[in-house]
C-alpha cells in the first residue's frame, strides 16, 4: 500500500520474463514525449528486477505507471538506492555498453522499453531526438549531483527534510500525493538506517513540522520550517 503525503537481489539473479501489456501511459507532471514511444510495454510486480548491474544496456526505459528504483549493492550486501523514477520519467541511460546499477519495481509498475540501437539510429538522422537524449543525460547528471549533495549533508534532519521537499516538488503536489517507497527504501536512498528515518520523522511531528496520521501518510504542517532544515 503506497505511503500518502499531504502538502499545506543480486544484480545477476534470474528473473521471470515480465508480462507484456498494452496499457496506455499514465498522466504525469513529467513530459512523456521526450523520446519516441517505440517498443514493448512490460509489467513488473513489487520488487521485481527490471535489469541487473553489469547486464548489457540494450534498452532505455520509461516509467508509464508506478515507480522504479535504481540501486547498487555494496560488497557487504548493503544497498544504496541511487534514484526513484516516477511515471513519465526515463531511466537506464548509460554511457557505456553495460548497466552500472540494477533497476527494480517499487510496487506494480508498467515500463516502456525503447531499444537503444533504434534511438541511436534516429538520433543520427534527427537533431530533435539527439537533443532530447542530451537533455535527458544532463537531467540525470544534475539529479546525481543533487543526490551527492544531499548525502553530504551532516544531519539526518537535513536529509529527510530535503527528501520530502524534493519529492513534493517532483510530483507537483498541491494536495494529497503518494509515496510508493517504504521507509527502508527512503533510508537506503539517504544513506541512513530505517530507525534514524523513523526517529527523524517522529521528531518532526513532535516539533509540529509534520503530522503522521499513520505509517503510510505524512502531512506537511509547516513547509517553511521544513525548508529551514535544508539550510
Amino acid at each position: 500500500m503506497p505511503t500518502t503525503m499531504t502538502v499545506a537481489a543480486s544484480p545477476q539473479a534470474w528473473r521471470r520474463p515480465p508480462a507484456v501489456t498494452q496499457a496506455p501511459p499514465m498522466a504525469s507532471p513529467v513530459s512523456s514525449d521526450l523520446l519516441p514511444a517505440i517498443g514493448p510495454r512490460m509489467s513488473y510486480g513489487r520488487d521485481e528486477e527490471i535489469f541487473g548491474e553489469g547486464e548489457r544496456a540494450e534498452y532505455i526505459y520509461q516509467v508509464l505507471e508506478g515507480a522504479v528504483r535504481t540501486c547498487r549493492f555494496q560488497g557487504d550486501g548493503r544497498r544504496q538506492i541511487e534514484e526513484f523514477h516516477l511515471a513519465g520519467e526515463y531511466f537506464g541511460l548509460e554511457t557505456g555498453a553495460d548497466h552500472t546499477s540494477s533497476a527494480e519495481a517499487v510496487g506494480s509498475a508498467t515500463v516502456l522499453l525503447i531499444r537503444r540501437s533504434t534511438l541511436a539510429d534516429l538520433a543520427s538522422r534527427d537533431l530533435t531526438v539527439s537533443g532530447r537524449l542530451l537533455e535527458l543525460t544532463m537531467k540525470g547528471l544534475r539529479r546525481t549531483q543533487d543526490h551527492v549533495i544531499m548525502l553530504g549533508r551532516k544531519g539526518a534532519c537535513e536529509r529527510v527534510a530535503a527528501f520530502l521537499l524534493d519529492f513534493a516538488k517532483r510530483t507537483c503536489a498541491v494536495g494529497s500525493i503518494s509515496l510508493p517507497m517504504s521507509r527502508q527504501d527512503i533510508a537506503d536512498y539517504l544513506g541512513l538506517t530505517i530507525e534514524t528515518v523513523s526517529r527523524t520523522l517522529s521528531q518532526f511531528e513532535s516539533d509540529g513540522v509534520i503530522a503522521l496520521p499513520d505509517r503510510r501518510s505524512v502531512t506537511v504542517v509547516a513547509a517553511r520550517r521544513l525548508e529551514a532544515f535544508c539550510g
